[in-house]
């Protein structure tokens, strides 16, 4: 399922491939944060729980780069990055590569492999009630 082309605009199509954790820690910090985000406010992110050095980072942005993933620019002594997939995008590619791969044929049968042994909040229920609800709307119009 990796390897599905996406397209980002017009004439520009991008093929995605399934991130390494580390990098996917760090798409996930630039997609949480407002763009353009900075080496030093990653490495800030990132946490002092986290010890990752500074070289470290800049070759997984440079990969990042080179896989599509982000746009750098330099400002000054610093350099800015930006997203090009969006996190929306790249979690539902991996939602699907996921279910193809585990030979999940359904959502019902998603929902129960993540939720078999455990009870969903109220709170849960009825956030996934409204969403079936607006699923819903669209097949019947």
């Amino acid at each position: 399922m990796f390897g599905k082309k996406v397209h980002l605009q017009e004439d520009v199509i991008l093929t995605i491939k399934r991130l390494p954790d580390s990098e996917f820690e760090i798409m996930d910090i630039i997609w949480d944060n407002p763009s353009p985000i900075t080496t030093l406010q990653i490495m800030d992110k990132l946490g002092f729980g986290r010890q990752i050095k500074m070289q470290t980072l800049l070759t997984m942005l440079v990969r990042l780069i080179e896989k599509g993933f982000l746009t750098s620019e330099r400002v000054g002594r610093e350099r800015n990055y930006s997203p090009v997939v969006s996190k929306r995008d790249y979690m539902t590619i991996e939602t699907e590569s996921f279910m193809s791969r585990h030979y999940i044929s359904s959502i019902g049968s998603l929902m129960q492999t993540f939720y078999s042994g455990r009870e969903l909040s109220q709170n849960e229920l009825t956030e996934l009630q409204a969403w079936l609800a607006e699923r819903g709307k669209g097949e019947s119009e």
